[in-house]
């Protein structure tokens, strides 16, 4: 009788269990990349400490000139842990790879967006990848929660939550500006029993987004905590057993916090090279923050109250990050936009705004909306895949043309 031995890949449920997927993975990229023709592969091997396949990259006589890194779990390419296309053009060419770094570091030119003021229906995924590269100077987003209100997520299960959002942080990284900013709002979840037999369970979410963000080509900045009033906790349920009864290890704490985590895309730039940079001095005076900043990295403010959204946060919140993290003229961006608290936060301090969401309810909200924010053309905006709001004044005028034929 033969025994089949379980490989380490399908004991930890990977999706690339073997050599062969692996080696077609690194096959369509080097497609993507032109470098199909020019590159053999050595053998892959699973590295289970960190759930990555390493794919070495060979030329004709077996020499080495780089490795491929796939996430075991998603399929995708870890592209800050796999050898840069240009260095691997380089070692093919036997060039000195060393002048690729220094060409960098001698940058001149500031990229400034020409984005309009965007307001999109679709799943955020598809409408970055229809963006120009570089667009894009600040990203902002809260993402829906896993599962923490039934009527708001729709991913039943975590590794699929966990894919998304790397599709959605991986597709950011093209269209952010050299060494501009990703901030994100996110919390752990609590998972509730189904049953008095079972445990509730809380997930550690901002955790696994961290190592999303750090595989996919960003650098760790800040973790700010936003600190809400105590009693905005007590609607989880959670502490109010050990309230009533006191008893140890029914301990749990009642939350009050969520996380506010800042990335930079990476770059051998300097943040002062922006600033030195910069090619409007004036707007770069008009862009400076007043006193009165937040100087902790524990940001006291209230939730909001009274939005249709289910899980919408403060225009406060989105206030202090868009001020803090760009220049006025600046383009801002969440994709998983809401109701678009960050578009009227954007428009109001000055900046344009590119807001994605797949719900067409939520775009229905912005649409009600833009009318107050301030800063704006309505005429000028773009709305993709789905209809512009009616004027105002054509709204009005169309109320009296009813009103007349009723005379």
């Amino acid at each position: 009788m033969t025994y089949k031995r379980e490989l380490v890949s399908e004991k930890r449920k990977y999706l690339v269990l073997t050599v062969a997927q692996a080696k077609e993975i690194v096959y369509l990229w080097l497609a993507e990349v032109d470098l199909a023709n020019a590159l053999k592969l050595g053998l892959p091997e699973v590295d289970d400490r960190y759930h990555q396949w390493r794919v070495p990259l060979c030329v004709e006589n077996g020499d080495k000139v780089g490795e491929v890194v796939i996430d075991a779990y998603s399929t995708e390419i870890v592209l800050a842990k796999t050898t840069k296309v240009d260095i691997i053009i380089a070692r093919l060419l036997k060039q000195d790879e060393t002048k690729l770094a220094v060409s960098k570091k001698g940058k001149t030119e500031y990229k400034l967006s020409q984005l309009r003021n965007t307001v999109g229906l679709g799943d955020s995924v598809d409408l970055i990848d229809g963006m120009p590269s570089e667009s894009v100077d600040l990203i902002f987003t809260s993402p829906p929660y896993f599962n923490a209100r039934p009527e708001y997520s729709e991913y039943e299960v975590y590794e699929q939550y966990l894919f998304k959002m790397r599709q959605v942080i991986k597709r950011s990284h093209r269209v952010l500006n050299e060494g501009r900013f990703f901030v994100i709002n996110i919390s752990p979840v609590l998972l509730r029993r189904a049953s008095r037999n079972e445990s509730s369970k809380r997930i550690a979410v901002p955790f696994d987004i961290h190592r999303i963000f750090i595989e996919e080509g960003y650098d760790f900045i800040d973790d700010i905590i936003w600190l809400k009033p105590e009693g905005a906790g007590w609607a989880t349920g959670r502490g109010r057993r050990f309230a009533a009864d006191r008893n140890p290890l029914q301990y749990k704490a009642v939350p009050v916090t969520e996380y506010v985590l800042v990335y930079r895309k990476q770059t051998d730039l300097l943040i002062d090279w922006h600033i030195r940079n910069y090619p409007d001095k004036q707007t770069l005076e008009e862009s400076k923050i007043e006193d009165g900043y937040e100087r902790t990295n524990v940001w006291k403010i209230n939730p909001a109250f009274g939005s249709k959204h289910p899980a919408a946060f403060p225009k406060e919140l989105a206030e202090k990050v868009i001020r803090y993290y760009s220049f006025k003229g600046d383009t801002v961006m969440d994709p998983f936009a809401g109701s678009g608290t960050v578009g009227a936060a954007a428009a109001e301090l000055g900046r344009r705004f590119v807001l994605f969401d797949i719900n067409p309810d939520y775009i229905e909200l912005i649409k009600k909306s833009v009318a107050s924010w301030k800063n704006i053309s309505e005429s000028a905006m773009m709305w993709l895949n789905c209809t512009p709001p009616e004027p105002v004044m054509k709204q009005s005028y169309l109320m009296e043309e009813k009103h007349d034929s009723y005379k």
